[in-house]
């Protein structure tokens, strides 16, 4: 019997979805993908151009099909057809429906389903990131010493929260595309069914930043480890007007299509550490990120199931403003708010503070639909798929699933910014204000949520306090009257 065809979805990319160089290919180009949602112009030019390239790679072995549907596709294929499970719920129903084709076990995350599924047996009365984190660095052997973990710590989180530097972080940038033919046909094609009607985008064309092969994803992980990686850990968590990147591996565009192993990201940032090329604190954060947080919301997603994604436990309604939704930042006065969604207009990309701590901040202080705004994070970001934005914007960034993920709402006002950023100083807007002309719509907004969910946060140990304070603010009244009238007119 002959081998059966690896269908490779386009964020399925890498060498580990195939079991054999031998292995014939099956890619699919559906158009249809394109027309359900308006997506971030340079993420459709990403996704097709890193699946034409692996076309262009595999040659004779892959079957290259280009059309409307994924199901027209497949009724023009012959023979087995197996496919690594997908990723999301959708796919999954649509692959498990389809007579001829194997549905495999998921690959590219580092923690199998059943590990998941026993490790959640074994902690069954706690679903905290940090358990598995842990359990994942001693089944894998990460960062440990014998039995213990390297340098005596598990978590460095406390050595990895310093301000932005004045100066900047001075590091190299990141890893740069160099645009080819593939990547002139694929801008060409959309221009022309945009301009045809067939399709519609988000934000602004530009040069693709990200890698679209498997060797230009191992030279950005390179680079990054190198001459990024040891300034990673301690700026993490701040954010420069003047750096976008800052020392971010900014590899999740590759690793969310497929082209990365994250286990190879992991084993070159150890080597890191175990060479002395990188201090431990940024290591541990770095792969903290990769076999704790992303294989958790990878799995979360999972076992939370296909209703989680419209929960919305802080009962927030208010429809995306268009000013938010269409990434007007010239819209907006607000600087920091601006900024992100400069970013994200022109590039289809911020870091992960950010997207929490600005976009999603702003978002659940003034109550933005958890649904849309998911959808809008998935259309909008180069790295955005269901899997990974359902579970960070529904449980991390809007706590609409009152607690299940994270024990805290991401809350919080214009002084985190200001401690965290240099967006306060040039911005018309005070930080330090909650009412009048100059009041931060952080800081007022902060409050303003805080009232609105009064009794839904009393009980919460880690919220109790602002509550409190929230009670003894004499302009409270003031504060919720006046962003009430603001509600989501561009700050």
């Amino acid at each position: 019997m002959g081998k059966d065809r690896r269908w490779l979805f386009a964020d399925q990319l890498g060498e580990h979805f195939l079991d054999s160089a031998e292995q014939p290919v099956l890619l699919v180009e559906a158009r249809s993908v394109l027309r359900r949602r308006r997506f971030h112009r340079q993420k459709a030019h990403l996704v097709l151009s890193a699946l034409r390239h692996r076309a262009a790679e595999l040659g004779d072995r892959a079957l290259f099909l280009q059309g409307h549907t994924y199901g027209e596709a497949l009724d023009r294929v012959g023979g087995r057809i197996s496919v690594c499970g997908p990723t999301s719920h959708a796919a999954e129903a649509f692959v498990r429906s389809r007579r001829g084709v194997t549905v495999l076990p998921s690959r590219g995350y580092t923690t199998s389903a059943r590990e998941f599924r026993s490790w959640v047996t074994r902690d069954r009365h706690r679903l905290v990131m940090e358990g598995f984190y842990r359990d994942a660095r001693r089944r894998l052997g990460v960062l440990m010493d014998g039995d213990e973990p390297a340098g005596g710590r598990w978590n460095f989180d406390a050595d990895n929260r310093l301000p932005a530097p004045s100066a900047g972080v001075q590091v190299p940038g990141p890893w740069r595309a160099e645009e080819d033919e593939i990547d002139e046909r694929v801008r060409h094609d959309l221009d022309r069914w945009e301009r045809d009607g067939e399709v519609s985008f988000v934000g602004r064309d530009g040069p693709r930043l990200f890698p679209a092969t498997g060797a230009e994803a191992r030279a950005a992980l390179d680079r990054f480890v190198r001459h990024r990686l040891p300034l990673f850990g301690p700026y993490q968590d701040a954010t420069l007007s003047g750096d976008p990147a800052m020392a971010h591996s900014m590899l999740s565009p590759a690793l969310n299509l497929g082209l990365l192993d994250p286990m190879d990201c992991v084993r070159a940032a150890e080597a890191a550490y175990r060479s002395g090329a990188a201090p431990l604190a940024s290591v541990e954060g770095y792969i903290r990120q990769i076999i704790g947080w992303r294989d958790y919301m990878w799995h979360l997603y999972w076992h939370f199931g296909e209703q989680y994604r419209v929960l919305n436990r802080m009962f927030a309604r208010t429809p995306l403003p268009g000013w938010f939704a269409e990434l007007d930042a010239d819209a907006v006065e607000a600087r920091c708010l601006s900024w992100a969604l400069r970013q994200v207009r022109d590039t289809g990309f911020t870091h992960h503070i950010v997207r929490l701590m600005v976009l999603g901040n702003y978002a659940m202080q003034r109550g933005l639909d958890p649904v849309a705004l998911t959808d809008w994070f998935h259309r909008c970001f180069v790295d955005g798929y269901d899997w990974v934005m359902v579970p960070n914007v529904v449980g991390m960034s809007q706590h609409a699933d009152g607690g299940l993920l994270t024990t805290k709402p991401y809350a919080a006002g214009g002084a985190y910014i200001n401690r965290m950023s240099d967006f306060c100083g040039g911005c018309r807007y005070r930080p330090s204000r909650r009412t009048g002309g100059d009041a931060c719509p952080f800081t007022a907004g902060y409050w303003w949520f805080v009232a609105r969910n009064e009794e839904r946060l009393a009980g919460n140990p880690r919220m109790s306090r602002s509550v409190h304070g929230m009670r003894g603010l004499r302009d409270i009244g003031e504060v919720c009257a006046q962003e009430a009238e603001r509600g989501v007119s561009p700050p």
